[in-house]
């Protein structure tokens, strides 16, 4: 089975995604990791690094097909939320409502929410139960009230069954202590370095203090029970902070202690009621106060060995040197031509290249290198540098001023250095849009690939499984081979035997629908002397059918009812439940969901033959039938009833024949009057002597004797025929 835990790196998540590996899951992890550590996680897993609200989770989704979303990832700090309420709500909101929408999407069969007891407000009762008013003071509190009424609508809309767990204060090792990090996490790190504990306010304040790994146990727990909802998630006792210092006292730790001013906001009394999960779950908190504490402890104190065992390490710091230089080459590099063109201009040179003017071609140079900036920078000084020329050679800044040369000149260096600079900016702007779509495509090619590869190891592990397995999926194949027929009744016949070769068990019934959907007839079932199976279901009287044959969902007998069958599914053809496959009994190391996918798919491949055997029959009817009647005709007929035969030898389903004279001799008048008074499941027919005769499908003679009066009744006398009563 498969789970995925998103935040599988942080403090809870590392935690659960532990306890589902050690319960033989496959994990899988999503985590953007702004305060997760990998190092967390020593076990085989799969992670992506991607943030929740990414709409390339849903590659994942549609790949892995989880059979659980443990979802942890969040913002998770109230001050935070105070300050940016814009990007608490894109993780805590957003991010959840893409979780939800993929697991509703890609079959995941529960979704748990971790939800906090900061939805509840600055309310003092204690304990507080799950009904209590909820009134949120913080962003925080708020986004996580609307994310549980997302999981209850998409219950109530989509069908996806979520739980909803409103934690207390949990603590435990890997807690941080940035933002609200937690007042254990706090007084952990400053005692293992021998630094005063700060207590805001008289330390008389109680929390609901409950271990991480109890958290673990009972999201564990919720992931396979049957249970949806809001439940709180602590341990029902109240402790001050003043008992919390006490307790690290008892562990030989003598802290000093400092106390401040009460911080604005806080509530004086915190404990959650739960005895609803209690209850519900069958759940109890494992660790009490001082032996989490205790735990906590040694975690912290391994941790600080650990650093100073290590070697000191100085942090890289960025170069600001490289930085510096290249922001000044290119200034260099316009100052150095510069100084070229000017000593070009103010000295002699061959005359034949007097008619170039190389302060243009500077310009033109420096904008086709680095753009605007020193385009403008080199138009300055080219412009500084004619002046200087036309002054230096006798002009004066009057005559330079009424000068149409001058200005002409300079409006040419100025509109060069503006058409450069902007072509190449412009360029250069689009070779950056383009390497950052080549880069983002680069990056959404190697998320797929990376989704394709493990998509491809997937389904080598599954190729290996079908080969070694003796119970897989190529044994189902190779059984199901028994359904290659075009006639629906030897199917219903042929599936009996698949399903108790590939379920290990012989008490399976197979009724047909009728097409008002009310009753069920019984067609088919095992040959096992403890299997009572009735003949005939009227559906409005079974509350389990309902959504067998409306939702077209798999039936799990898990609470035991009883008079329904541990496994029952519906057949569908053309989408519409035309009969329904019950299993009554099977091991009870065999009522796994192993074997409950396995009948589940077993079944899909019934209906995939009878949906070909319908079509059969639809598409042949005019040979089926004699012209214009509902009488098979003798080669069909003979056909069904050695099927029945068959059946009544493997599985001793009953059937009689009935058969009165005269009867071939008004096909067509008898046909419509025969048909009214019979089963769905029953046959008209002709024999290999052409008498019409009537074939009652899972009858005995005491059956029969019923369907005798209701043909007398109108008119026609029938009898059970004495040559074919050994099958009766």
């Amino acid at each position: 089975m498969k789970v995925l835990v998103t935040g599988g790196y942080g403090f809870i998540g590392s935690f659960v995604a532990e306890r589902f590996f050690k319960e033989g899951y496959d994990v899988y992890i999503i985590d953007n990791r702004p305060s997760g550590k990998p190092e967390y996680i020593d076990f085989k897993h799969k992670a992506y690094n991607l943030s929740v609200e990414d709409r390339k989770c849903e590659e994942i989704f549609r790949t892995n097909q989880f059979d659980a979303v443990i979802h942890l990832a969040a913002q998770v700090s109230v001050h935070t939320s105070m300050e940016n309420p814009r990007l608490d709500t894109e993780s805590n909101v957003l991010g959840l409502s893409n979780m939800l929408s993929m697991s509703g999407k890609y079959g995941v069969k529960k979704f748990i929410f971790a939800s906090s007891a900061a939805v509840y407000g600055p309310i003092d009762q204690c304990p507080l139960p799950e009904t209590a008013p909820c009134n949120p003071i913080s962003p925080y509190g708020m986004n996580k009230w609307v994310g549980e009424i997302y999981c209850r609508k998409w219950e109530e809309i989509y069908g996806l069954e979520s739980i909803i767990f409103r934690f207390s204060n949990v603590y435990g090792p890997r807690q941080g202590t940035g933002g609200d990090g937690g007042v254990v996490s706090a007084f952990m790190e400053k005692i293992v370095r021998k630094e005063p504990l700060t207590i805001h306010g008289d330390g008389n304040q109680t929390r609901d203090f409950i271990y991480v790994q109890d958290v673990a146990d009972a999201i564990y727990r919720a992931s396979y029970s049957t249970i949806t909802g809001i439940y709180n998630l602590s341990t029902g006792k109240e402790s001050s902070i003043n008992d919390l210092v006490q307790h690290l006292s008892d562990l030989n730790f003598s802290p000093t202690i400092q106390y401040q001013e009460k911080r604005p906001g806080d509530i004086n009394r915190s404990m959650l009621d739960n005895t609803l999960i209690k209850k519900h779950l069958d759940w109890v908190p494992m660790f009490d106060l001082k032996e989490g504490l205790q735990r906590t402890v040694q975690w912290h104190e391994q941790r600080e060995t650990l650093n100073a065992a290590a070697p000191s390490v100085q942090p890289k710091r960025t170069s600001s040197i490289h930085k510096y230089i290249k922001t000044i080459v290119p200034y260099l590099e316009n100052l150095i031509l510069f100084l070229l063109v000017a000593w070009l201009t103010m000295n002699e040179y061959d005359a034949s290249y007097a008619y170039l003017d190389f302060k243009l071609i500077y310009i033109i140079i420096l904008g086709m290198l680095y753009g605007n900036r020193q385009a403008i920078i080199a138009f300055a000084l080219s412009t500084g540098l004619y002046v200087y020329y036309q002054l230096h050679n006798g002009s004066d800044v009057v005559s330079l001023l009424y000068d149409t040369d001058f200005f002409f000149q300079v409006s040419i260096y100025l509109f060069i250095a503006l058409i450069v600079g902007y072509t190449i900016e412009r360029k250069t702007a689009l070779i950056r849009t383009r390497e950052t779509q080549l880069a983002t495509l680069e990056e959404k090619h190697s998320f797929l690939s990376e989704v394709y590869q493990e998509t491809r190891l997937i389904k080598n592990e599954l190729q290996q499984q079908i080969m070694n397995n003796g119970d897989s999926f190529g044994k189902i194949y190779a059984v199901t081979k028994e359904l290659e027929s075009l006639e629906p009744d030897h199917i219903f016949t042929a599936t009996v035997s698949v399903v108790e070769s590939i379920m290990k068990s012989s008490s399976v019934t197979i009724y047909t629908v009728n097409s008002y959907h009310s009753y069920l007839r019984l067609v088919a079932h095992s040959k096992g002397e403890q299997l009572e199976a009735f003949k005939s279901i009227k559906v409005e009287d079974t509350p389990y059918l309902h959504s067998v044959l409306h939702e077209k969902k798999l039936f799990v007998n898990k609470n035991l009812q009883h008079g329904a069958p541990l496994l029952c599914a519906p057949v569908v053809s053309n989408g519409e439940t035309v009969a329904m496959i019950s299993l009554h009994d099977m091991s009870f190391e065999h009522f796994t969901l192993y074997y409950q996918n396995l009948f589940k798919v077993t079944v899909d491949l019934v209906s995939s033959a009878l949906s070909r055997a319908y079509s059969y029959v639809e598409a042949s009817s005019s040979q089926r039938y004699i012209q214009g009647t509902s009488i098979l005709t003798t080669d069909v007929f003979t056909h069904i009833l050695a099927g029945k035969k068959v059946a009544k030898a493997k599985h001793d389903i009953d059937y009689v024949l009935l058969q009165g004279s005269g009867m071939n001799a008004a096909a067509g008048q008898l046909s419509e009057v025969v048909s009214r008074s019979l089963r769905e499941t029953d046959y008209v027919g002709l024999d290999n002597n052409g008498n019409i005769t009537v074939l009652l499908s899972n009858s005995s003679i005491n059956d029969a004797s019923f369907v005798l009066e209701r043909f007398a009744k109108v008119g026609i006398h029938l009898q059970v025929m004495k040559e074919d009563v050994s099958y009766a």
